[in-house]
């Protein structure tokens, strides 16, 4: 029976302690190597890298500034296809805490069955920690991603993904530096026809007074303009 390798990519900025933790954690549940991309973190958060970059199983990539998800996960997918060619999928997850151990074992036991695709953490929403402004963003972002690119998807800003190897090449000439690349993934796998699979997993966790926002958007309004942007350049690019 063949055993899938799967790496873990994680772009961080200014990421807290607890991602060394984390990090340790993340290799009891079967990954072969995990991937931070420091984008442009302050100097302070340095002892936390050089602590990363000390497990053995764990590669720090460096932004001198920084250049935004989109860009820190491009970072990350080209280093994959240089150095980890024998890698069967590649797991995306936020560096902040917001995606449980469970969650990301939860994605990487369907990794076999839906290989050819592109698997999707869908959040839980529906929670009283939830503020109610974050739930109708996402829940209008799914309406509008329906009607401008005819695929419902429950969560489209979800940032735990897992991406096989295989459409890495173009998956790094996608468009997009900062979040719209969340987006414009999910628009050119569309596009070529590549399938999208969503699987549950726990609620969505956002912190009042955190920095999580680098890891996915929490403001309803950005949320709502980006999927527009997104369409927008999409329908001048057919044109």
């Amino acid at each position: 029976m063949h055993v899938v390798k799967t790496v873990v990519i994680i772009p961080a900025l200014n990421p807290l302690n607890s991602i060394i933790d984390y990090v340790n954690t993340l290799k009891e549940i079967n990954i072969d190597k995990i991937i931070i991309i420091n984008d442009g973190s302050d100097e302070k958060y340095e002892p936390v890298f050089k602590e990363l970059q000390n497990i053995e199983w764990c590669t720090v990539l460096n932004h001198g500034e920084n250049l935004g998800k989109g860009r820190a996960l491009k970072t990350g997918f080209s280093y994959v296809l240089n150095h980890h060619k024998n890698v069967d999928s590649i797991i995306t997850a936020g560096a902040h805490g917001q995606h449980q151990i469970e969650d990301v074992a939860q994605i990487i036991r369907h990794a076999e069955l839906f290989s050819d695709g592109i698997i999707l953490g869908v959040r839980n929403f529906n929670t009283k920690d939830m503020p109610l402004i974050s739930t109708i963003g996402n829940r209008a972002a799914s309406v509008l991603f329906e009607l401008f690119f005819h695929r419902r998807l429950l969560d489209t800003q979800t940032s735990l993904r897992c991406i096989p190897k295989q459409v890495l090449p173009w998956l790094i000439r996608v468009n997009g530096e900062d979040f719209s690349f969340d987006t414009n993934m999910l628009v050119e796998a569309i596009k070529r026809k590549i399938p999208i699979y969503e699987i549950p997993i726990g609620q969505a966790r956002i912190k009042k007074n955190s920095i999580m926002f680098y890891d996915e958007i929490t403001n309803a309004h950005k949320l709502i303009q980006q999927m527009i942007t997104t369409y927008t350049k999409s329908k001048k690019q057919h044109e």
